[in-house]
């Protein structure tokens, strides 16, 4: 039996396809270039004279730092500037910083979310519950490069010279580190995500592995309290990168907010959207959710509304839906991020005294470099709570129909593949060769085979559930914190 069998031929396909037409058709590119993003240009010296009511300077700046004049252009803020809007086109966005990043990520979670549809419809299929899910791996591989790519993002802002983000950074980490060691001490009854019984189970599975390799005497030298600890360090390491998607995600919030003041459709979205981690925060709250839902009390009496099994799969299906709802809204988000340029200048036009038009132009044009920053801030927590829960539902063993009962425990051993008998008789040199590589081929799967099963009988689905739970409910608490913060930082702090 293969390994693999069609589904490592799809993933190959999959990933050949990525890179052959990732220059000619990008999804990243056109979410930015698709024409209904507008960016603001920066205004020209001779525009800001023009506007000042004085003439513009026969010599450029160039040749005035040459003939030793170092006073910049100044103009009075007061003066009535209106920015020129203009489509975001690809010539504009190859440009700008991270584009490589996040070009690559968005389009390699595309292809994952296609693999993934395809081996879950294979799943349907065929029973392939000896096969690896090759949709799982690369479900988890895009959680780790969302995390990699905040990682780039949060050594940007440690390497700024100014050093406000580092220390916002290191606030939340610490503050994350706080509240995930409160997490982890509560009981099961109230946050059912499993943990317990997964690590008891991986445990009591690398006890039974190593006996079976001949360590009779081996235990396990880490305790709970140590695992907690590390998972706590873990978190507060998570908490520190989504700080800053946390508060650019509550500025861009209100920004959409009041751009769409007369679209009340629109903005009971935009609401929705941001309050959905809180949705998935209480639905891994199991008094309030499953306890709610499986012995909702009616008198004295409890009636069960739905089976366990399909409040499990209610739960994946609520937190896909609300992933999606985020993802759709990607392009208020952005917009209201670029009209901040358009914002500043209606602010600086109420101040008194002059400015240097070069300081315009940055400040205009800065807005615009940052935005492939600002959409992979929006996008990969949004990638890393909905590929989590795409590797929880394949690797947890969980089924997308509700009613169908599931019960997680140790997968079933692949079957070793035997080596062919070889026929009595001559043969000639390239008839052996060929018997020859025959056998190295079917070494090389036995082996891959046995490795495999010992892995999948020390990872079962029990672990899976529990880590990949946490996991998803952590990132939606991180993000909670902090675009709560934002909201007040912006709308309070910001104001006084």
């Amino acid at each position: 039996m293969a390994l693999m069998g069609i589904q490592l031929v799809v993933s190959l396909l999959a990933a050949s396809i990525m890179q052959k037409m990732a220059p000619h058709c990008s999804f990243a590119r056109w979410l930015l270039c698709n024409g209904s993003l507008f960016r603001f240009k920066h205004p020209s010296e001779g525009e800001l004279c023009a506007l000042a009511g004085k003439q513009m300077p026969k010599q450029n700046r160039r040749d005035r730092r040459q003939n030793g004049e170092n006073k910049p252009l100044t103009v009075p803020k007061d003066i009535d500037l209106h920015l020129e809007k203009a489509p975001v086109n690809v010539i504009d966005a190859l440009v700008l910083r991270f584009f490589l990043e996040y070009q690559w990520l968005i389009d390699f979670a595309v292809y994952a979310a296609g693999v993934f549809m395809f081996t879950e419809c294979y799943y349907s299929v065929v029973d392939a519950s000896k096969e690896v899910n090759i949709g799982a791996i690369w479900c988890v591989l895009t959680v780790l490069f969302g995390l990699k790519t905040l990682h780039t993002l949060m050594s940007h802002y440690f390497r700024s010279e100014e050093g406000g983000e580092r220390s916002v950074c290191l606030a939340f980490g610490f503050l994350s580190l706080l509240v995930a060691m409160l997490v982890l001490v509560v009981r099961e009854d109230y946050l059912e995500f499993g943990l317990e019984s997964g690590f008891s189970n991986l445990f009591d599975n690398l006890e039974v592995f190593a006996r079976q390799q001949g360590y009779a005497d081996w235990s396990i030298p880490v305790t709970k309290l140590t695992v907690k600890l590390g998972l706590a360090a873990v978190c507060a390491y998570i908490g520190a990168l989504l700080a800053f998607p946390g508060l650019r995600l509550a500025q861009t919030h209100l920004d959409a907010i009041q751009m769409n003041s007369e679209r009340p459709l629109i903005q009971i979205l935009l609401h929705m959207s941001f309050l959905s981690p809180i949705v998935v925060l209480i639905l891994w709250v199991k008094p309030i959710a499953r306890d709610f839902l499986a012995n909702a009390p009616l008198g004295k009496t409890s009636v069960t509304l739905v089976s366990s099994a399909t409040f499990d799969s209610m739960r994946l299906w609520i937190i896909v839906s609300l992933c999606v709802l985020r993802l759709a809204l990607v392009r208020y988000h952005l917009q209201a991020y670029l009209n901040l340029a358009q914002k500043w200048v209606e602010q600086m036009k109420k101040e008194a005294g002059r400015i240097a038009a070069i300081d315009i132009q940055r400040k205009v044009t800065r807005v615009f470099c940052y935005l492939t920053v600002v959409t992979l801030q929006y996008l990969v927590p949004v990638l890393l709570i909905l590929f989590s829960t795409l590797a929880l539902k394949a690797l947890g063993d969980f089924s997308w129909c509700m009613g169908a009962e599931e019960t997680p425990g140790v997968t079933p051993a692949l079957v070793m593949p035997t080596a062919a008998p070889v026929m009595p008789g001559g043969v000639d040199e390239d008839e052996e060769g060929i018997e020859d590589m025959e056998e190295d081929i079917q070494a090389t799967v036995a082996h891959l085979s046995e490795t495999f099963t010992a892995l999948r009988s020390v990872l079962t689905p029990l672990f899976f559930r529990g880590f990949f739970a946490f996991l998803t409910w952590w990132v939606a608490a991180c993000q909670v914190i902090s675009s709560l913060f934002g909201v007040y930082f912006h709308q309070y702090l910001m104001q006084n």
